[in-house]
């Protein structure tokens, strides 16, 4: 490859690698091209993309963006899947089609924004529901002691209307009969 094709494919990597919102390493050894093909298509599916890169080329794009730490794991043969979207289902897309497609696919690690993952990292992410249902406990897990509060102080006016009506009640009956 000349230098700059090279210069090029680094250009190509760094910009994958900076608009990723998770990066997942693997080493692809084994696999056939119509099975690097259906992985391609799943992640494109789920807005991303699977890519066999050059060890060398793939370590200076991640000196460029100041990832040092994932340098050391461009080892053998790396294929990368550049997840842009929401990280659980790129996650989930990813782990997922490795699973029912059996297809032997070993995942090395990876990170997402500042954090480096481990295989079981990733794993957890693919297992963590979409991002409206996280934001629905949430909201769900902040909205139950509110309810709570606004009942506990509801109660005595509640408890008092309840004293004040059988009391109308009662001198309603009395003046009655």
């Amino acid at each position: 490859m000349k230098k700059p094709e090279k210069g090029k494919r680094i250009d190509m990597l760094q910009v994958a690698l900076t608009k990723a919102t998770l990066t997942i390493l693997t080493d692809y050894r084994g696999l056939k091209t119509p099975e690097m093909n259906s992985i391609r298509k799943k992640m494109q599916e789920n807005g991303g993309d699977f890519k066999v890169v050059k060890n060398s080329l793939a370590m200076k794009a991640a000196e460029r963006i100041d990832r040092k730490e994932v340098i050391g794991m461009f080892k053998g043969p790396m294929a990368v899947a550049f997840g842009q979207g929401e990280i659980g289902a790129t996650a989930k897309a990813f782990t997922d089609f490795v699973r029912t497609s059996k297809i032997s696919l070993t995942i090395k690690g990876g990170f997402m924004a500042d954090a480096m993952l481990t295989p079981a990292d990733i794993t957890t992410l693919a297992a963590l529901p979409p991002k409206p249902v996280l934001i629905a406990r949430i909201i769900g897990g902040i909205k139950s002691p509110l309810y709570s509060i606004v009942g506990v102080l509801a109660a005595p006016m509640r408890d008092m209307q309840g004293v004040l009506n059988a009391r109308i009640k009662q001198l309603e009956g009395t003046t009655n009969g």
